[in-house]
């Protein structure tokens, strides 16, 4: 939290890419290349990936959401990003309503 003062207090989009979890277009012309991560705050990403992996495997809803998009195919390291950022987009929200994560 200390790395990330603006959580709870901008979108979703910005503050993944603030954190370095966003897809970057790789682009040129008429060619359309990978999208990757890059950018943002290292320190912060490190620390949404190492959540990443212990919430995909203890957290029931997101190792829900890590076990759909296995199922469509998606590598593993793709896997983990997308839960480090929704881990990030929930924080923002719980953040900006000023509550605490409730499972229900």
């Amino acid at each position: 939290m200390g790395e990330m003062p603006e959580l709870g207090t901008i979108g979703d989009k910005q503050i993944a890419a603030l954190a370095g979890v966003a897809p970057i277009n790789n682009d040129s012309g008429r060619t359309e290349g990978k999208r990757s991560i890059r950018g943002g705050r290292y320190n912060v990403r490190c620390l949404l990936y190492q959540a990443a992996l212990v919430a995909s495997t203890h957290n029931q809803h997101l190792r829900a959401f890590a076990k759909r998009l296995k199922e469509k195919g998606k590598p593993h390291k793709v896997i983990l990003i997308a839960v480090a950022r929704k881990l990030l987009v929930i924080a923002n929200a719980l953040v900006a309503k000023n509550q605490l994560w409730r499972t229900n």
